[in-house]
């Protein structure tokens, strides 16, 4: 009797182990001049990341008919969903598709999320964080509107403010508000959930001087974020991501004053170490964002090319 059991613990203890299925980290990207729209590139360690060449969505929506800072998220549902900067100059609004396996799409749809704004310069660099709290997703970007607040010493057309709307299903959303104000130019915002109400919010401050990234925490994803941090990159950064590799966290960013990609890691945000020489990105990579995907959906891919 002792060996049937022992047999039956072992059997279901390999059971249990086959059905953890492995999850590959992917990084969306795009490449200047962004008419081809979304590249990716995965890795199994977070740090080396290979290419899969070619675009896997080429964008069809905005002025413009480019794709920017794709940012992506895996739902509840395992759907994943994008979004993108459509216009440099002049939109009112975001790209949105979805996707099961990253190669068949949804329709793409405009969202103008700043209609409401007749005098709005932009909408850029719209990133997706999903509250598993609240069971809702949470877009924020980046505005200017000229004459809206205390402009310092930058162009009344590059005075920036982050926005943001909620939605739990991509078809209907909540009136756009005030993301953050934090008295200063600021794009490229990301939202971490570090832990119960322990947020982190990457950000660039985009006057002329700084450019730089910083980080500000909160107890909530909704902000308020206080005790911002000192500049953790040089002059001229932008376009952060972070990914949790281990018990670490990696801040990805563009550090596109001398034309290369960077690293920091930390496991608090508030020590860092620069890990830049540890990574690997393909020629090219620009500004995107990080999640996972699983064995299966990597070789569709790889397949597709």
């Amino acid at each position: 009797m002792k060996k049937i059991f022992i047999i039956l613990t072992l059997s279901l203890f390999a059971v249990s182990y086959s059905q953890k299925k492995k999850e590959i980290f992917l990084f969306t990207s795009f490449r200047e001049p962004a008419t081809e729209g979304l590249y990716l590139a995965y890795s199994e360690d977070g740090y080396n990341w290979k290419g899969l060449e070619g675009s896997f969505l080429k964008p069809e929506i905005g002025a413009s008919k480019i794709m920017r800072d794709p940012s992506i998220t895996k739902g509840a549902d395992g759907t994943y969903h994008m979004v993108w900067t459509t216009d440099w100059k002049g939109g009112n609004g975001f790209g949105y598709a979805s996707s099961k396996d990253l190669i068949h799409w949804s329709k793409q749809e405009y969202i103008p999320v700043m209609k409401h704004e007749p005098e709005v310069v932009n909408v850029w660099a719209p990133e997706i964080f999903y509250d598993d709290v609240k069971k809702e997703y949470i877009i924020i970007w980046a505005s200017t509107i000229p004459f809206r607040f205390e402009k310092g010493m930058e162009d009344e057309k590059n005075n920036h403010r982050m926005y943001y709307v909620t939605t739990k299903d991509f078809k209907t959303f909540s009136d756009t508000k005030l993301y953050y104000d934090p008295g200063f130019s600021v794009i490229d915002c990301v939202i971490v959930k570090k832990g119960k109400k322990d947020y982190v919010l990457v950000l660039k401050d985009n006057t002329r001087p700084m450019r730089n990234i910083e980080v500000a925490f909160g107890k909530s994803p909704l902000g308020p974020f206080e005790k911002r941090s000192k500049p953790l990159t040089e002059y001229l950064s932008e376009g952060p991501t972070v990914v949790k590799v281990g018990k670490n966290w990696l801040l990805y960013y563009d550090n596109y004053g001398s034309k290369n990609y960077k690293a920091l890691r930390t496991s608090d945000f508030v020590k860092f170490e620069d890990v830049s020489s540890k990574i690997k990105l393909p020629e090219g990579h620009k500004h995107g964002t990080i999640t996972t995907i699983s064995e299966a959906v990597l070789k569709g891919l790889i397949e597709k090319k």
